[in-house]
């Protein structure tokens, strides 16, 4: 329906490899003055495709395939630079702990870098958008009312790149003279967020009732596991590093106990690095009320999201998941249950350490996490869209995009 599908995905990330194979071609030229042979594009062969698909999942990791860049154009060549950059010392590393190709490529990948930048930046800034931009939006009809349709209209017909442009018609009223679109399917395309107005007892019967199958619990489970066991050895090494950091800004405990919420409300021991001055796993406090503040070193840990690691304990345990929706401590979803409608239902599902509102929802400057009751009903909205389209899939999605933030916090990508 709008610019942003799957085959426009399909597109870019075709043109990527496109861009990728030639400029591995203009590489080898540049590097020795003559067209490279066939032996000598054979010997890169192998070893440049497995790169260029670990390019691709570094691009997709980075957002590069998401509406996002696709719709706000001005925002790529930032990215690519940083994703580019990235992708050649990833490079780099594989030539060096695997030797076996026999190629040490350190004027060729310097080369690459520039040369893929320059073919990357023709395709993705001049030719894609020539290609993908529509010449002509189709009017269709949104029969709905509220904040939340004007703010769905505001965003489609502000922007060209939308295949539509849509005509707000309140329900009840005349019959649309335009083919009309129903407004839960088109503001979970363009926001990746459900419509809280829609939200009723229906609702969650309908897709949040519904058992997992088999297949994902398993799966999903062993998933959790292998996670586990790399974030536990993760915070072992890191443990003593960041007891020494503490010790030099002010002392304190190296790790908290939180009591929060676990699966369908029930309550959880969850295990942190400590990154305030107090513990106040009862207080319904955000961090920004109060004299709680965050440390030199927790403001450090939180920013790399490596506060969470110790709750590999909780995971292994089977309290938590590595991916869904975040679970709050008990004092402060105890205040929120209280001011907003549906709050618990997010609670149908295992919570998670990281999810989909992490990876989607932007703060207020210097927030990491919600800090109002404002920001928490964007965090619902996401959280109940992860509800209603949970899959492995999804979950995939979710994990690379949060270790892109860990690395890079650069939630506009």
């Amino acid at each position: 329906m709008i610019i942003v599908g799957r085959r426009f995905t399909l597109l870019l990330l075709a043109g990527d490899i496109a861009a990728f194979a030639v400029a591995l071609y203009l590489t080898l030229w540049l590097r020795y003055w003559a067209p490279p042979s066939a032996a000598a594009l054979e010997s890169y062969a192998a070893p440049f495709l497995f790169l260029f698909a670990l390019w691709i999942l570094v691009f997709y990791a980075a957002g590069l395939y998401g509406k996002r860049l696709a719709l706000f154009p001005s925002r790529v060549p930032d990215a690519l630079l940083k994703v580019q950059m990235v992708n050649v010392v990833l490079a780099a590393l594989f030539f060096f702990f695997i030797p076996a190709f026999g190629i040490a490529p350190k004027t060729i990948l310097a080369l690459y870098l520039v040369v893929s930048l320059a073919l990357i930046y023709l395709w993705r800034l001049t030719l894609y958008p020539y290609i993908s931009t529509p010449h002509a939006r189709e009017r269709l009809a949104l029969v709905a009312e509220g904040p939340e349709a004007d703010a769905l209209v505001r965003e489609v017909n502000g922007n060209p790149r939308y295949g539509i442009e849509l005509v707000l018609q309140p329900p009840g009223g005349q019959s649309p003279t335009h083919p009309a679109v129903t407004f839960e399917e088109v503001y979970e395309e363009v926001f990746d967020r459900v419509p809280l107005s829609q939200l009723g007892q229906t609702w969650f019967v309908e897709h949040a009732s519904t058992a997992d199958s088999a297949t994902y619990i398993i799966i999903k489970r062993v998933i959790d596991i292998a996670g586990a066991i790399l974030m536990g050895a993760i915070t072992i090494v890191l443990a003593p590093l960041v007891f020494v950091a503490n010790r030099i800004e002010a002392g304190g405990p190296l790790f908290i106990v939180q009591e929060r919420f676990g699966l369908r409300g029930t309550r959880i021991r969850a295990y942190k690095f400590r990154s305030m001055t107090k513990n106040l796993s009862a207080s319904g406090q955000w961090v920004n009320e109060g004299e709680n503040r965050v440390t030199q070193v927790g403001a450090f840990l939180r920013q790399t999201s490596l506060d969470e690691f110790p709750q590999f304990i909780n995971v292994l345990k089977g309290e938590l998941s590595l991916v869904g929706p975040r679970n709050d401590i008990v004092g402060l979803g105890e205040r929120l249950r209280r001011e907003l409608s549906y709050y618990d239902a997010r609670y149908l599902v295992k919570p998670g350490i990281t999810g989909w509102a992490q990876i989607n929802q932007q703060y207020e400057q210097g927030n990491l996490s919600p800090q109002s009751v404002e920001e928490t009903k964007m965090r619902l909205a996401y959280d109940f869209y992860y509800l209603k389209h949970r899959s492995l899939g999804l979950d995939l999605v979710i994990a690379l995009k949060t270790i892109k933030r860990m690395f890079f916090r650069v939630s506009s990508w």
